[in-house]
């Protein structure tokens, strides 16, 4: 009996130790389970985001796609032909000229804006139908663009030395007409049209035409005639128009044009292809000339048709600057150098001269140097003696120099 009971115990014993294990492994199954599952959730949201990041890519790529492809559209497309305007005849119906020569009777979308298409517009034209597909901006030179242009040069009257006279008569013929117009109207004559400004180099030519600018605040357009010298034929012409045009857009505007004898100069009966393309850019120039600053240091060569009245109502001399003149011209450049208590500017002006403005500004800034090269904090006497020697060597070499090629020539 009591083996009995002890086998009965033994068994029970044995069960509970075989459910405990089993309970075991179960708990074993269930946390892993748990981990599998919380992996494969941490999976599936990574993917989600893989193919949320896949979709917006897809999404770029289909873009830059469509963009490349209406790029490669625009490069097979035909070039257009560039044409102007002629005549407006009526609606969406009007006359052109293209680059290529001959005129056209062309038709123009409605989409454009009729205010801008008016004759002398630049427009593109379609290839094969030859219509108007775009109004294009004006036409403008890089070399009207690239010009000098200040709308206030800083250079005023005070700041040019020795040209009292030649200040006055630039104030009446620029300034008045500009701030006092009703003086002309009481006496019943016209303002003066234009100014030709002529002496040697460096005698302040330019400056008078920038300072007149800085006073009637007034755009400064400089431009060297030689520029308007150009190969082909015609190219001269539509230059001086444009700088013109470019006048008018920034009005109030001064056009100086500096050595003009070189379209100016006089025409002759016998001459080449190249003289006769000169003269046709010196007549567009006679057209258009009105209100201008011209400059030149030959004034014998000019051709007459130029001279006359109502182009260059005055003809203004900037002659070498006299004792007086150049020792105003150097208290002008000597004002904020740090000179020598010896430093005589009275004696400067004696040993110049002959010597012009761009002259003795060369003179200072020598001297400077000098006082630079000697580590010196002043500029003595001794400085401008070696910096006159030195300009006025560089004038004889430079005769020397325009003799020989004289010469050799």
């Amino acid at each position: 009996m009591d083996n009995i009971n002890d086998l009965e115990n033994s068994s029970k014993e044995q069960l509970v130790e075989k459910v405990e294990s089993m309970q075991e492994e179960i708990d074993s199954l269930k946390e892993e389970n748990s981990k599998a599952k919380s992996n494969l959730m941490w999976k599936v949201r990574k993917l989600e985001k893989d193919k949320v990041l896949i979709e917006n890519e897809k999404i770029r790529l289909e873009r830059e796609t469509k963009s490349l492809r209406s790029e490669v559209e625009r490069f097979r497309s035909p070039p257009l032909v560039l044409a102007t305007i002629t005549e407006v005849l009526d609606d969406y119906r009007m006359t052109v000229k293209s680059s290529t020569g001959p005129s056209f009777l062309v038709n123009y979308s409605k989409f454009l804006d009729e205010k801008l298409l008016v004759p002398g517009s630049r427009v593109a034209l379609n290839q094969q139908t030859f219509g108007i597909v775009e109004v294009l901006p004006s036409e403008k030179d890089a070399n009207v663009t690239g010009m000098e242009i200040e709308t206030k040069p800083d250079i005023t009257y005070d700041k040019i030395g020795g040209l009292e006279e030649q200040i006055v008569e630039v104030k009446e013929t620029v300034e008045l007409p500009l701030k006092e117009p009703e003086l002309f109207e009481k006496i019943g004559i016209d303002p003066p049209k234009g100014i030709l400004l002529y002496g040697p180099p460096g005698t302040g030519k330019t400056l008078l035409a920038k300072a007149v600018a800085n006073e009637t605040n007034a755009t400064f357009i400089k431009i060297v005639a030689s520029e308007f010298v150009k190969k082909y034929i015609g190219e001269g012409a539509r230059l001086v128009r444009e700088v013109f045009e470019l006048a008018k857009e920034k009005a109030p505007a001064i056009i100086f044009i500096d050595e003009l004898d070189a379209v100016a100069a006089k025409r002759l009966k016998s001459s080449t292809s190249g003289d006769r393309e000169v003269q046709r850019t010196l007549m567009q120039l006679l057209a258009e000339l009105d209100g201008i600053i011209g400059a030149t240091n030959r004034p014998d060569i000019l051709d007459p048709a130029l001279l006359r009245p109502g182009r260059f109502d005055r003809f203004i001399e900037v002659p070498l600057p006299n004792d007086d003149g150049r020792k105003q011209i150097l208290k002008i450049h000597t004002k904020n150098m740090a000179l020598d208590e010896e430093a005589d500017l009275d004696l400067l002006s004696s040993l110049t001269d002959g010597l012009s403005g761009a002259d003795l500004k060369a003179v200072c800034t020598e001297a400077g140097m000098f006082a630079i090269r000697e580590k010196r904090d002043r500029v003595t006497v001794t400085d401008f003696m070696d910096a006159v020697e030195k300009v006025l060597d560089k004038e004889h070499d430079d005769e020397f120099i325009k003799e020989a090629g004289v010469m050799f020539a």
